[in-house]
């Protein structure tokens, strides 16, 4: 018999700000955390804004030389996966360290690592690169550095699945829990590739939102004028434990998670079928899944990235499963206010879908001031909305023809 698995904790980092009731409460109240790279000179790039974590001091979590060695991606997720263990109150350490599990997804790993050691290559030889240069930019680095960082002995993966790793992360934790691997993991996705080699490598692809002007207003999904993404960088860590589990030790429960599809659009290396044929699959996965039927669900966190051909085929997938049902769905992107986290998505709107079903509200999709004609579903534009929530899904597909969907319902004992 399959167990139940819950949410217990959770832990943001994201451009709205550190930890889960500040950042929860800014995309509840429709606040972008989009604006101009103060990182570094954009003087001559095509794109000059994206998502940035401005008010993360890593001496504020990490001494000096442990902080040296750390890509900004592992320093997020080890710090979201702190806030998250704390608000579940666990603890880790003999009895249950070997039932306890880690399991990360990031899209591409430490970016900026490999740009800055590549460039003191060149510059000053190769002989002078750090030998720590291979063990900070590795993508299974947060998940390992997580588990040494609290102690657990458990599963300790990562997956590199593009813009459904952290989705994938959430998935493959609960299958574990599910099937007794484990009776607690800590799992979600990372991101931070925000560098001029990430940036103009999107950039380059023409993915990226071109509306240089007024950056909040840059990331507008499901609008008529919507141009592309906007890169941003972030993490977002859940606490899932097997329902007796967290019952017996008092644990206050934020949701359940009850489903996990996943599916191959066996298409294009970077744009889905235009039918949405791949993505509805792996909604009716995750549907079956769960035991839920179509009109048992009320909100979707949509992948939802601004991009011209993504929205069209988000909706079209979900019209094919809901059919008649899709029109009284309630349906959001929060990449309209923390832009697109790439990898860290799905583990941020993951936690976004838990805290929905939680405090029975929905977030906005803000920007969504001219809806594209073929976008014509309930996208809750620009004001949250307080609502019933019994049973939610997030949606996340990747580069790759990767797609990964998680249902979850309001936990009611």
């Amino acid at each position: 018999m399959k167990r139940r698995v819950v949410v217990t904790g959770t832990g943001l980092v994201i451009p709205q700000g550190l930890g889960t009731r500040v950042g929860w409460e800014k995309i509840c109240n429709g606040v972008s955390g989009i604006g101009y790279i103060t990182r570094f000179d954009t003087e001559n790039y095509p794109v000059k804004l994206a998502g940035e974590i401005a008010d993360f001091n890593s001496e504020d979590y990490f001494d000096k030389k442990r902080a040296k060695h750390l890509d900004p991606f592992t320093q997020f997720a080890i710090v979201a996966a702190r806030m998250a263990l704390d608000e579940a109150g666990v603890t880790v350490a003999g009895a249950n360290e070997k039932r306890v599990g880690v399991i990360t997804g990031c899209g591409i790993g430490g970016l900026p690592t490999i740009a800055a050691q590549h460039e003191l290559g060149l510059i000053k030889g190769f002989r002078k690169i750090s030998p720590f240069f291979v063990t900070s930019a590795l993508p299974n680095i947060p998940s390992g550095q997580i588990s040494m960082d609290i102690g657990s002995k458990g599963p300790n993966l990562t997956l590199s699945t593009a813009c459904a790793a952290g989705t994938h992360a959430v998935g493959e934790a609960f299958r574990h829990i599910q099937y007794g691997t484990s009776d607690i993991i800590v799992a979600g996705g990372t991101e931070a590739v925000i560098c001029p080699f990430g940036l103009n490598g999107f950039a380059a692809m023409k993915a990226l939102s071109r509306k240089q002007d007024n950056p909040e207003c840059a990331s507008r999904p499901f609008d008529r004028d919507r141009d592309g993404f906007v890169m941003s960088e972030g993490a977002g860590i859940l606490v899932l434990e097997e329902y007796e589990h967290a019952v017996k030790r008092g644990a206050k429960i934020i949701a359940e998670i009850v489903g996990y599809g996943l599916s191959s659009d066996a298409h294009h290396i970077a744009a889905p079928p235009e039918s949405g044929e791949g993505a509805a699959d792996a909604i009716r996965s995750a549907l079956e899944d769960a035991k839920l039927n179509p009109e048992d669900v009320d909100y979707i966190n949509a992948h939802g990235t601004s991009t011209p051909i993504n929205d069209v085929v988000e909706t079209r997938a979900v019209k094919r499963v809901f059919g008649d049902n899709a029109y009284g769905l309630a349906i959001s992107s929060t990449k309209s206010m923390t832009g697109h986290m790439l990898g860290g998505a799905g583990g941020i709107e993951a936690v976004f879908t838990a805290l929905s079903l939680r405090d029975q509200v929905v977030p906005p999709t803000i920007n969504l001031d001219c809806p594209d004609q073929e976008c014509d579903l309930d996208y809750v534009p620009h004001e949250a909305r307080e609502m019933k929530v019994a049973a939610a899904l997030s949606n996340s597909f990747g580069f790759g023809g990767t797609n990964a969907v998680i249902a979850m319902r309001r936990f009611d004992g």
